[in-house]
C-alpha cells in the first residue's frame, strides 16, 4: 500500500510540473522536436545523479561515517539491544533486516538510507548510546524503520530527480525565450553563446531554491510521519522523552555534512527551507497520540 502511495503522490507532483511547463511553453515559439529531445536530455541527466546517488548510499554512507556494522554474535548492550530490536521490528513488519551500525559522533543523531526497503542500513551515533536509554534508542529504531517501510528514501530520490529536470529544462526554456526577445527582425543579438548559459547557470540557482520549497515541506511531513510510526512500534512517550533528549544534547555538526537531511533530527533555523520540524512541534503531535 505505501508503495502505491508513493507512486500516486509521484504522479500527482509529475501532472503539476507537466501543466506548469505546458503553461510556460505556450509562450515560448521552439520547434517541438528540439522540445523533446531538450526534456528528454533533462530527465537524463535529472534521475541519473539521484538514482546512482540512492544505489551508492550504503556505501557511502559507511565510508563517510566510518560506520561500524553491529555484529550480534559479538555485542553487548545497548549495541545488541539496538541490533535485536530492529530485527524483530524487522520480523514484525515483514521486511528484510537491515544492516545496523554505530558511527562516532559527539552528535546525538541517528539515519536510515539505502536503495530500498529489503536493502537497507539504520546508523547510530555513539553519542545517542550514551545518551538515551535502551526504550527511547528503541523508539529511535523505530523512527528510522518507519522511514525505510515508508520507502522515504525512494520518494526523495524520485522528488530530487523531478525537480532536477524540471530546473534545467525549464532554466533554458527561459533562457532561449530571453534570447530570441533580444534579437532583430534579422536574427542579429540576442545574449550570446556566454550570455546565454550565464542566464540559464543564474536561473538554475533561482528555481532551484524556488523548488526547495516544497521539497522541503515534504523533508518535513515524512519526520511527522516517521515519528508517528516510531509510536505505534513503541509508544508516544518513549519518542517524546528521546526527542527531548535529543534536543538537549545537540551538538552542532559541520556545515555540509552528508545524509543531514535523512537524520532525526536537523536543527537548521525554522523556516519554508528547513527539513525537519522543530522538535517542540513534533513533541507536540506525539501528545495528541497519547
Amino acid at each position: 500500500m505505501n508503495g502505491l502511495k508513493r507512486i500516486a503522490f509521484f504522479l500527482m507532483l509529475n501532472a503539476l510540473v507537466i501543466t506548469m511547463l505546458s503553461i510556460i511553453l505556450s509562450f515560448v515559439r521552439l520547434p517541438q522536436d528540439q522540445v523533446y529531445s531538450l526534456l528528454i536530455i533533462c530527465v537524463l541527466f535529472g534521475f541519473t545523479g539521484s538514482i546512482i546517488s540512492l544505489l551508492a548510499s550504503k556505501k557511502v554512507a559507511k565510508m563517510s561515517y566510518k560506520i561500524q556494522l553491529i555484529n550480534p554474535q559479538a555485542a553487548s548492550g545497548k549495541a545488541l539491544m539496538i541490533y535485536d530490536t530492529i530485527r524483530d521490528m524487522a520480523a514484525h513488519k515483514g521486511i528484510k533486516m537491515p544492516e545496523v551500525g554505530i558511527y562516532p559522533s559527539k552528535d546525538v543523531n541517528a539515519f536510515a538510507t539505502g536503495a530500498s526497503k529489503n536493502s537497507s542500513l539504520i546508523a547510530f551515533s555513539s553519542a545517542m548510546l550514551e545518551a538515551l536509554s535502551e526504550d527511547e534508542i528503541a523508539a529511535v529504531a523505530g523512527h528510522e524503520m518507519t522511514h525505510i517501510l515508508q520507502g522515504d528514501m525512494v520518494s526523495m530520490t524520485l522528488i530530487m530527480g523531478l525537480v532536477n529536470t524540471f530546473v534545467m529544462f525549464l532554466a533554458r526554456i527561459v533562457a532561449f525565450a530571453l534570447d530570441m526577445a533580444m534579437r532583430d527582425n534579422r536574427g542579429r543579438g540576442g545574449l550570446g553563446y556566454f550570455g546565454y548559459y550565464m542566464v540559464v547557470i543564474l536561473l538554475q540557482n533561482v528555481l532551484m531554491l524556488l523548488a526547495m520549497i516544497p521539497t522541503s515541506y515534504y523533508s518535513r511531513y515524512r519526520e511527522y510521519r516517521a515519528d508517528k510510526g516510531a509510536a505505534e512500534l513503541t509508544n508516544p512517550a518513549q519518542m517524546i522523552h528521546a526527542l527531548e533528549k535529543i534536543d538537549r544534547f545537540y551538538y552542532p555538526e559541520p556545515q555540509g555534512q552528508s545524509f543531514a537531511m535523512a537524520k532525526i533530527n536537523n536543527r537548521k533555523k525554522t523556516s519554508i527551507f528547513a527539513t525537519h520540524p522543530p522538535i517542540a512541534n513534533r513533541i507536540s503531535r506525539l501528545k495528541d497520540l497519547m
